[in-house]
């Protein structure tokens, strides 16, 4: 019986780590594909620096003055909001396809109206401190 018992629990551990090995072999394969591609890019292009090709390219204007230029906080704090409202809305697919599954409606709505309470008390926290002022 204990012998049993083993032999099952080794072919239990087979197959998980069979099913493992494959997205090893997958990642694996996935790197030798980019490091083919970068080694390949690199042994056939043409290497002929001149000055004209070292100098930074912008819109096809030649650089001048320093390369140090002031720029707003408020737009990258807009973005980051962004960012975040739209990754907590992708929450509400996955919710709504189980709000309409039987026997989880009630508590699904509730944890819904959870989440988007805490969304607005966020949206309001920067509401107040003044980040939404386009100004």
């Amino acid at each position: 019986m204990r012998e049993r018992t083993v032999e099952v629990a080794a072919e239990v551990a087979a197959d998980y780590f069979q099913s493992y090995s494959v997205v090893g072999l997958l990642a694996v394969v996935g790197v030798l594909f980019v490091a083919v591609a970068f080694g390949a890019g690199r042994l056939l292009r043409p290497v002929v620096p001149t000055p004209e090709k070292l100098l930074t390219y912008e819109c096809g204007v030649d650089p001048v003055g320093e390369g140090w230029a002031h720029t707003q906080v408020r737009y990258y704090v807009y973005a980051f909001l962004y960012v975040i409202f739209a990754v907590d809305s992708i929450f509400l697919f996955p919710w709504a396809t189980v709000f309409a599954a039987p026997g989880y409606g009630a508590a699904t709505l509730v944890e819904m109206f959870i989440f988007l309470g805490f969304l607005a008390v966020g949206l309001l926290y920067a509401y107040k401190k003044g980040v939404l002022t386009w100004a």
